[in-house]
Protein backbone atom coordinates (compact mmCIF):
# COMPACT_ATOMS: atom_id res chain seq x y z
CA UNK A 1 0.00 0.00 0.00
CA UNK A 2 1.20 3.39 -0.49
CA UNK A 3 -0.11 7.20 -0.20
CA UNK A 4 -2.04 8.96 -2.92
CA UNK A 5 -4.16 11.74 -3.41
CA UNK A 6 -7.38 9.79 -4.79
CA UNK A 7 -10.11 11.65 -6.72
CA UNK A 8 -13.35 10.02 -6.92
CA UNK A 9 -16.79 10.91 -8.44
CA UNK A 10 -20.25 8.56 -7.30
CA UNK A 11 -23.03 9.38 -5.41
CA UNK A 12 -21.33 10.94 -2.66
CA UNK A 13 -20.26 13.37 -4.97
CA UNK A 14 -17.04 14.80 -6.45
CA UNK A 15 -14.19 14.71 -4.18
CA UNK A 16 -10.37 14.15 -3.52
CA UNK A 17 -8.78 13.33 -0.60
CA UNK A 18 -5.57 11.57 0.86
CA UNK A 19 -5.86 8.13 0.81
CA UNK A 20 -4.29 4.78 0.78
CA UNK A 21 -3.91 2.58 -2.71
CA UNK A 22 -2.49 -0.94 -3.40
CA UNK A 23 0.44 -1.47 -6.07
CA UNK A 24 -2.51 -3.93 -8.06
CA UNK A 25 -4.24 -0.78 -8.73
CA UNK A 26 -1.96 1.05 -10.42
CA UNK A 27 -3.00 1.46 -14.65
CA UNK A 28 -0.75 -0.60 -17.26
CA UNK A 29 2.33 0.45 -17.52
CA UNK A 30 5.57 -1.07 -18.51
CA UNK A 31 8.31 1.25 -15.92
CA UNK A 32 7.17 1.18 -12.02
CA UNK A 33 8.72 4.64 -10.54
CA UNK A 34 8.99 5.37 -6.65
CA UNK A 35 7.91 8.97 -6.31
CA UNK A 36 9.87 11.16 -4.98
CA UNK A 37 8.40 14.97 -5.89
CA UNK A 38 5.39 15.90 -7.79
CA UNK A 39 4.29 19.75 -8.43
CA UNK A 40 0.46 20.96 -7.68
CA UNK A 41 -0.14 23.00 -11.32
CA UNK A 42 -2.85 24.68 -12.73
CA UNK A 43 -4.28 21.51 -14.30
CA UNK A 44 -3.94 19.66 -10.86
CA UNK A 45 -6.34 22.59 -9.18
CA UNK A 46 -9.05 22.20 -11.01
CA UNK A 47 -8.74 18.29 -11.14
CA UNK A 48 -8.82 18.28 -7.42
CA UNK A 49 -10.97 21.12 -6.55
CA UNK A 50 -13.45 19.99 -9.67
CA UNK A 51 -13.60 23.14 -11.11
CA UNK A 52 -12.64 21.55 -15.00
CA UNK A 53 -13.65 18.75 -16.48
CA UNK A 54 -9.60 17.69 -16.60
CA UNK A 55 -10.66 14.26 -14.58
CA UNK A 56 -11.80 11.28 -17.72
CA UNK A 57 -12.20 8.48 -15.35
CA UNK A 58 -12.49 7.27 -11.77
CA UNK A 59 -10.61 7.05 -9.33
CA UNK A 60 -7.80 9.32 -9.98
CA UNK A 61 -4.65 10.23 -9.11
CA UNK A 62 -3.94 13.97 -10.07
CA UNK A 63 -0.24 14.99 -10.48
CA UNK A 64 0.57 16.22 -14.33
CA UNK A 65 4.50 15.53 -13.54
CA UNK A 66 6.74 13.93 -10.98
CA UNK A 67 9.88 12.64 -10.74
CA UNK A 68 11.51 9.24 -9.30
CA UNK A 69 13.34 6.21 -9.03
CA UNK A 70 12.67 3.38 -11.13
CA UNK A 71 11.48 0.27 -9.02
CA UNK A 72 10.92 -2.11 -11.63
CA UNK A 73 11.22 -2.00 -15.92
CA UNK A 74 9.93 -4.17 -18.32
CA UNK A 75 11.11 -1.51 -21.12
CA UNK A 76 15.07 -2.15 -22.26
CA UNK A 77 15.47 1.59 -22.05
CA UNK A 78 15.54 1.98 -17.84
CA UNK A 79 16.41 -0.07 -15.21
CA UNK A 80 15.74 -0.39 -11.59
CA UNK A 81 17.44 2.46 -9.86
CA UNK A 82 17.47 4.89 -12.54
CA UNK A 83 16.36 8.60 -11.63
CA UNK A 84 13.51 9.52 -14.09
CA UNK A 85 11.03 12.72 -14.84
CA UNK A 86 7.79 13.01 -16.46
CA UNK A 87 5.89 15.90 -17.59
CA UNK A 88 2.45 15.46 -19.37
CA UNK A 89 1.27 12.66 -21.30
CA UNK A 90 -2.19 12.87 -19.68
CA UNK A 91 -0.62 11.69 -16.29
CA UNK A 92 -3.56 12.30 -13.44
CA UNK A 93 -6.24 13.01 -16.60
CA UNK A 94 -7.01 9.90 -17.66
CA UNK A 95 -3.67 7.86 -16.57
CA UNK A 96 -2.72 8.10 -12.68
CA UNK A 97 -0.45 10.94 -12.08
CA UNK A 98 2.34 11.81 -9.76
CA UNK A 99 0.33 13.02 -6.07
CA UNK A 100 0.86 9.60 -4.95
CA UNK A 101 3.95 7.49 -3.68
CA UNK A 102 4.10 5.27 -6.90
CA UNK A 103 3.34 5.39 -10.25
CA UNK A 104 3.33 2.98 -12.97
CA UNK A 105 3.53 4.74 -16.83
CA UNK A 106 4.20 3.67 -20.61
CA UNK A 107 8.66 4.14 -20.81
CA UNK A 108 8.08 5.80 -23.52
CA UNK A 109 6.66 9.01 -21.07
CA UNK A 110 9.59 8.63 -19.20
CA UNK A 111 12.78 11.32 -19.77
CA UNK A 112 16.67 10.43 -17.95
CA UNK A 113 16.39 12.83 -15.04
CA UNK A 114 18.14 15.99 -16.66
CA UNK A 115 22.19 16.32 -16.14
CA UNK A 116 22.61 18.72 -13.64
CA UNK A 117 19.30 18.92 -11.58
CA UNK A 118 18.21 16.57 -8.68
CA UNK A 119 14.71 15.17 -8.96
CA UNK A 120 13.51 17.93 -6.30
CA UNK A 121 15.20 20.79 -9.00
CA UNK A 122 13.83 19.30 -11.56
CA UNK A 123 10.22 19.24 -10.27
CA UNK A 124 10.98 23.06 -9.22
CA UNK A 125 10.94 23.43 -12.94
CA UNK A 126 8.27 20.80 -13.71
CA UNK A 127 5.77 21.63 -16.54
CA UNK A 128 5.63 25.01 -16.27
CA UNK A 129 9.04 25.46 -16.14
CA UNK A 130 9.11 23.16 -19.00
CA UNK A 131 6.04 24.99 -20.91
CA UNK A 132 7.47 28.51 -20.72
CA UNK A 133 10.83 27.04 -22.36
CA UNK A 134 8.87 25.38 -24.88
CA UNK A 135 7.04 29.11 -25.20
CA UNK A 136 10.57 30.71 -25.86
CA UNK A 137 11.85 28.32 -28.26
CA UNK A 138 8.73 29.15 -30.30
CA UNK A 139 9.72 32.53 -30.11
CA UNK A 140 13.06 31.65 -30.75
CA UNK A 141 12.36 29.85 -33.90
CA UNK A 142 10.81 32.97 -35.09
CA UNK A 143 13.37 35.18 -34.97
CA UNK A 144 13.30 37.14 -31.71
CA UNK A 145 15.78 39.13 -31.25
CA UNK A 146 16.56 41.31 -27.47
CA UNK A 147 16.88 44.50 -30.46
CA UNK A 148 13.25 43.78 -31.70
CA UNK A 149 12.04 45.03 -28.54
CA UNK A 150 9.64 44.31 -25.36
CA UNK A 151 8.41 41.11 -24.55
CA UNK A 152 5.10 40.78 -22.64
CA UNK A 153 4.51 38.28 -20.17
CA UNK A 154 0.61 37.10 -18.98
CA UNK A 155 0.22 35.56 -15.65
CA UNK A 156 3.51 36.82 -14.87
CA UNK A 157 3.35 35.47 -11.12
CA UNK A 158 2.52 32.09 -11.74
CA UNK A 159 4.62 29.24 -12.69
CA UNK A 160 4.58 29.43 -16.42
CA UNK A 161 5.23 33.45 -15.98
CA UNK A 162 7.98 33.30 -13.51
CA UNK A 163 10.17 31.13 -15.39
CA UNK A 164 9.23 33.07 -18.95
CA UNK A 165 10.52 36.41 -17.11
CA UNK A 166 13.87 34.18 -15.94
CA UNK A 167 14.35 32.58 -19.46
CA UNK A 168 13.82 35.68 -21.59
CA UNK A 169 15.50 38.35 -18.79
CA UNK A 170 18.70 35.90 -18.96
CA UNK A 171 18.54 35.70 -23.09
CA UNK A 172 18.70 39.90 -22.37
CA UNK A 173 14.85 40.32 -23.62
CA UNK A 174 13.26 43.03 -21.82
CA UNK A 175 10.02 41.69 -20.02
CA UNK A 176 7.01 43.72 -18.73
CA UNK A 177 5.12 41.49 -16.49
CA UNK A 178 1.67 41.35 -16.35
CA UNK A 179 -0.35 40.26 -12.96
CA UNK A 180 -3.33 40.57 -10.62
CA UNK A 181 -1.18 40.97 -8.19
CA UNK A 182 0.95 44.03 -8.36
CA UNK A 183 2.14 43.43 -4.56
CA UNK A 184 4.24 40.75 -6.15
CA UNK A 185 5.80 43.39 -8.84
CA UNK A 186 9.15 43.23 -6.30
CA UNK A 187 8.95 39.47 -7.24
CA UNK A 188 8.61 39.94 -10.55
CA UNK A 189 11.53 42.49 -11.05
CA UNK A 190 13.50 40.01 -8.97
CA UNK A 191 13.26 37.38 -11.64
CA UNK A 192 14.09 39.77 -14.18
CA UNK A 193 11.29 42.12 -15.49
CA UNK A 194 12.24 45.93 -16.15
CA UNK A 195 8.47 46.42 -15.40
CA UNK A 196 5.28 45.39 -13.93
CA UNK A 197 1.52 46.09 -15.02
CA UNK A 198 -1.72 45.66 -13.89
CA UNK A 199 -3.78 42.63 -15.88
CA UNK A 200 -6.73 44.88 -15.59
CA UNK A 201 -5.26 46.88 -18.56
CA UNK A 202 -5.56 44.11 -20.93
CA UNK A 203 -8.49 41.47 -19.17
CA UNK A 204 -11.15 43.38 -20.53
CA UNK A 205 -13.10 43.59 -23.63
CA UNK A 206 -10.89 45.53 -26.32
CA UNK A 207 -10.20 46.93 -29.78
CA UNK A 208 -9.54 44.15 -32.71
CA UNK A 209 -6.08 46.34 -33.48
CA UNK A 210 -4.47 48.51 -30.86
CA UNK A 211 -1.27 50.70 -30.89
CA UNK A 212 1.99 48.48 -31.38
CA UNK A 213 3.85 47.77 -28.15
CA UNK A 214 4.82 44.35 -27.93
CA UNK A 215 7.50 43.02 -30.02
CA UNK A 216 6.13 39.09 -29.23
CA UNK A 217 3.99 37.69 -26.12
CA UNK A 218 3.71 35.09 -23.53
CA UNK A 219 0.39 34.21 -22.80
CA UNK A 220 -0.34 31.81 -19.73
CA UNK A 221 -3.87 33.35 -19.48
CA UNK A 222 -6.28 33.11 -22.50
CA UNK A 223 -9.09 35.06 -23.22
CA UNK A 224 -9.53 38.78 -23.74
CA UNK A 225 -5.93 38.98 -22.10
CA UNK A 226 -4.60 36.91 -24.67
CA UNK A 227 -6.83 38.91 -27.51
CA UNK A 228 -5.71 41.95 -26.20
CA UNK A 229 -1.76 41.04 -26.10
CA UNK A 230 -2.32 40.22 -30.20
CA UNK A 231 -4.04 43.55 -31.10
CA UNK A 232 -1.01 45.51 -29.21
CA UNK A 233 1.65 42.72 -30.73
CA UNK A 234 3.81 44.54 -33.31
CA UNK A 235 3.97 43.82 -37.12
CA UNK A 236 5.39 40.28 -38.10
CA UNK A 237 5.75 39.84 -34.34
CA UNK A 238 5.14 36.36 -32.92
CA UNK A 239 2.19 35.50 -29.49
CA UNK A 240 2.74 32.02 -27.46
CA UNK A 241 0.04 30.95 -26.21
CA UNK A 242 -0.01 27.80 -23.74
CA UNK A 243 -2.81 28.49 -20.82
CA UNK A 244 -6.29 29.34 -20.53
CA UNK A 245 -6.11 31.22 -16.77
CA UNK A 246 -9.00 33.59 -17.90
CA UNK A 247 -10.70 31.66 -20.06
CA UNK A 248 -10.49 29.17 -22.98
CA UNK A 249 -12.35 31.52 -25.29
CA UNK A 250 -10.45 34.09 -28.07
CA UNK A 251 -12.87 36.92 -28.44
CA UNK A 252 -10.97 38.23 -31.07
CA UNK A 253 -10.19 39.10 -35.38
CA UNK A 254 -8.39 37.96 -37.61
CA UNK A 255 -7.08 41.94 -37.92
CA UNK A 256 -3.61 41.27 -36.28
CA UNK A 257 -2.77 38.34 -38.27
CA UNK A 258 -3.76 39.93 -41.67
CA UNK A 259 -3.28 43.06 -41.12
CA UNK A 260 0.12 42.80 -39.26
CA UNK A 261 1.72 39.76 -40.25
CA UNK A 262 1.13 38.69 -36.38
CA UNK A 263 2.08 34.85 -35.48
CA UNK A 264 0.16 32.93 -32.93
CA UNK A 265 2.08 30.12 -31.80
CA UNK A 266 -0.28 27.27 -29.62
CA UNK A 267 1.86 25.42 -26.50
CA UNK A 268 1.02 22.29 -25.99
CA UNK A 269 3.53 20.75 -23.80
CA UNK A 270 1.61 17.23 -23.19
CA UNK A 271 2.72 15.19 -26.19
CA UNK A 272 5.53 16.92 -27.28
CA UNK A 273 8.18 14.49 -28.77
CA UNK A 274 11.10 13.03 -26.66
CA UNK A 275 13.96 15.04 -29.28
CA UNK A 276 11.95 18.32 -28.37
CA UNK A 277 11.67 17.98 -24.93
CA UNK A 278 15.17 16.89 -24.40
CA UNK A 279 16.23 19.89 -26.26
CA UNK A 280 13.85 22.51 -23.86
CA UNK A 281 15.81 20.75 -20.98
CA UNK A 282 19.45 21.71 -22.01
CA UNK A 283 18.53 25.11 -22.59
CA UNK A 284 17.18 24.66 -19.49
CA UNK A 285 20.05 23.74 -17.80
CA UNK A 286 22.02 26.18 -19.25
CA UNK A 287 19.77 29.35 -18.02
CA UNK A 288 18.41 28.70 -14.84
CA UNK A 289 20.05 30.02 -12.00
CA UNK A 290 19.45 27.14 -9.29
CA UNK A 291 19.51 29.65 -6.81
CA UNK A 292 16.20 31.44 -8.78
CA UNK A 293 14.54 27.86 -8.15
CA UNK A 294 14.53 28.43 -4.10
CA UNK A 295 12.44 32.17 -5.85
CA UNK A 296 10.08 30.38 -7.83
CA UNK A 297 8.99 27.20 -5.38
CA UNK A 298 7.78 26.41 -2.32
CA UNK A 299 7.72 23.10 -0.61
CA UNK A 300 4.40 21.39 0.28
CA UNK A 301 3.39 18.05 1.73
CA UNK A 302 0.94 15.42 0.02
CA UNK A 303 -1.97 16.19 2.25
CA UNK A 304 -1.23 20.08 1.89
CA UNK A 305 -1.94 19.63 -1.59
CA UNK A 306 -5.51 19.42 -1.35
CA UNK A 307 -5.58 22.77 0.45
CA UNK A 308 -3.14 24.63 -1.98
CA UNK A 309 -5.68 23.38 -4.98
CA UNK A 310 -8.06 25.42 -3.21
CA UNK A 311 -5.43 28.61 -3.11
CA UNK A 312 -4.43 27.87 -6.62
CA UNK A 313 -7.86 28.01 -7.90
CA UNK A 314 -8.23 31.83 -6.04
CA UNK A 315 -5.15 33.08 -7.67
CA UNK A 316 -3.00 33.14 -4.06
CA UNK A 317 -0.20 30.58 -4.90
CA UNK A 318 3.01 32.71 -6.40
CA UNK A 319 5.60 30.24 -8.23
CA UNK A 320 5.99 26.90 -7.96
CA UNK A 321 4.15 23.92 -5.98
CA UNK A 322 6.70 20.93 -5.25
CA UNK A 323 5.37 18.38 -3.05
CA UNK A 324 7.41 16.05 -1.19
CA UNK A 325 5.05 13.02 -1.73
CA UNK A 326 6.79 10.90 1.17
CA UNK A 327 6.11 13.14 3.71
Amino acid sequence: MFKAILINKDDQGYRAELGQAAEASLPEGDVRVKVLYSTLNYKDGLAITGKGPVVRSFPMVPGIDFAGEVIESASPDFKAGDMVLLNGWGVGEGHWGGLAQQARVKADWLLPLPKGFTAKQALAIGTAGYTAMLCVMALQKHGLKPSDGEVLVTGAAGGVGSFAITLLSKLGFTVVASTGRMAEADYLKKLGAAEVIDRASLSAPGKPLAKERWAAVLDSVGSHTLANACAQTKSNGAVAACGLAQGMDFPSSVAPFILRGVTLYGINSVTVPREKRIAAYEQLSKLVDLKTLDEISQEITLEESLKYAQELMLGNVRGRLIVDVNR
